[in-house]
């Protein structure tokens, strides 16, 4: 007689939770997969379908320029729930993954409750389950399972409002302006950007003309001096910014041996020093005029943003102090978490980690070890920085081209110089470079079905180039 396959708990039927559920059950598990939507709604939600878009119907840009598309075709390779469920409901949106949405949740509601090893029990739940489980509750997680993730993982790692300020690469900061020093020569841990007087009007012009975005009604933003947003700030006056995070008190400029007029500084994000952040510029900018604004900062005004400035309602886990790799609690090796929860931004993001979680969650039920994919892989790259950033001051993440290595130098040519590649010619090899790492590993290590996606050769846009933060 066939014993019966092990079970697994999952929390969340959002875009996490179903596509941890549906990776499971591929692999022979059974699911309980607890969704509280229709019994209890969300201000957020209007249905009680599965993997509802309450943002944004776009999952980013699609081709081998953009880290998104690299993140959909590591997806669909191994067949990935959301991605199949995106492109069967595909809409014509240039080169972005944008879906009809209603079509799309029932594919993914349909997908889930079809599947014969897959049991939905309807109602909230209120603490951390036994035994295996995969937490992706979202980002207006229940009060109750709110306290109980804290106390599992510690209280004090549990954030309840996302301030974010923008995240630069390393590689478009212009170093012959900024330099690296700390305060009163106390550290070299800051890159700092020097302001003149008339390139700090100019900036602080510009930041008081610039659109912020509205919240929604159920996000109930509320600004904290530990938070206040640089436009917030700068509206107290034109010289609150540089009396506040902008000030160049113990900064000498090795250029002129003198303070600057302002600085705008910038911290590390990630062990590697790819990604770095503005210090106390936490937005509600637009993403457009956030740019603008960003881009007159000297040293800056060629700066690529990989992940903008955000302020929004928003419950997370500090995933560097809490989440192995694995995206398995370091309090609890048999709870995973995933989505929103485990400090990612974006739908994809959070499709993928469920992928991931579900996975990870089921080879454990079935007495395997649970993997991480390859760094050069963006889903790699992401879990990677989820359970490495600096947790001091950790925010929510998208994927982005800073999350994966960079390509070894190319050889010098005849006349011994090295020519730098510009993005059009690196972005595609290290797309192919990350699918491929991707599907050998899902192969050869986690042992899966692997098909090469499809994968459309697109030019870079303006459009596909603004992958926005959804939730």
């Amino acid at each position: 007689m066939t014993s019966s396959p092990p079970t697994i708990t999952i929390i969340g039927a959002g875009l996490a939770g179903s596509e941890a559920a549906l990776a499971a059950a591929n692999l022979g598990v059974r699911v309980r997969l607890h969704e509280m939507r229709p019994v209890k709604m969300t201000p957020a939600h209007r249905s009680g379908g599965f993997a509802e878009l309450v943002c944004s119907n776009s999952l980013g840009g699609e081709g081998e320029m953009q880290s998104k598309g690299l993140l959909q075709a590591e997806l669909r390779s191994v067949g990935g729930a959301i991605v199949t469920a995106a492109d069967a409901s595909k809409l014509p949106a240039g080169n972005a993954l944008a879906v009809e949405r209603d079509e799309f949740s029932a594919r993914v509601t349909d997908a889930v409750r079809g599947h014969p090893l897959i049991t939905v029990v309807p109602g909230e739940v209120e603490a951390v389950p036994e035994g295996i489980a995969v937490i992706a509750s979202g980002p207006l997680t229940g009060d109750a399972l709110a306290a109980d993730v804290a106390r599992v993982t510690g209280s004090e790692r549990l954030s309840f409002y996302d301030a974010a300020a923008p995240v630069i690469a390393f590689e478009s900061i212009d170093m012959t302006v900024c330099w690296r020093a700390g305060r009163y020569d106390q550290s070299a841990d800051y890159i700092n950007c020097p302001f003149t007087k008339d390139e700090y009007l100019a900036f602080f012009g510009a930041l008081e003309n610039a659109r912020s975005h509205t919240p929604h009604d159920w996000e109930h933003l509320e600004f904290f001096e530990g938070c206040m947003p640089i436009e917030e700030i700068a509206r107290r006056g034109v010289d609150t910014p540089r009396f506040g995070p902008m000030s160049p008190k113990g900064l000498d400029d090795p250029r002129t041996g003198r303070w600057p007029y302002a600085v705008a500084q910038l911290r590390q994000e990630d062990r590697e020093g790819r990604l770095w952040s503005l210090v106390g510029f936490q937005t509600s900018l637009k993403w457009g005029d956030q740019k603008a604004v960003v881009q007159l900062i000297p040293g800056l005004q060629n700066a690529e943003i990989v992940r903008y400035g955000v302020m929004h309602r928003n419950t997370y886990l500090n995933a560097p102090q809490v989440l192995e790799n694995t995206l398995a609690l370091k309090a609890d090796p048999q709870k995973f978490v995933a989505g929103v929860l485990a400090g990612t931004e974006g739908y994809l993001e959070s499709a993928g980690t469920g992928w991931l979680a579900g996975t990870n969650a089921a080879r454990l039920a079935l007495g395997q070890a649970p993997l991480t994919p390859p760094e050069e892989s963006m889903l790699g790259g992401l879990v990677r920085y989820l359970a490495s950033a600096n947790p001091k001051n950790f925010q929510p993440m998208n994927v982005n081209w800073a999350l994966v290595p960079e390509l070894p130098a190319p050889e010098p040519g005849p006349s011994g110089k090295v020519r730098k590649l510009g993005k059009r010619e690196k972005r595609p090899v290290m797309f192919r470079r990350g699918l491929s790492a991707f599907m050998d590993w899902a192969r050869d290590e986690a042992g899966l079905s692997v098909a090469p996606p499809p994968v459309p050769h697109q030019k870079e846009t303006p459009e596909a180039q603004a992958q926005p933060v959804l939730r």
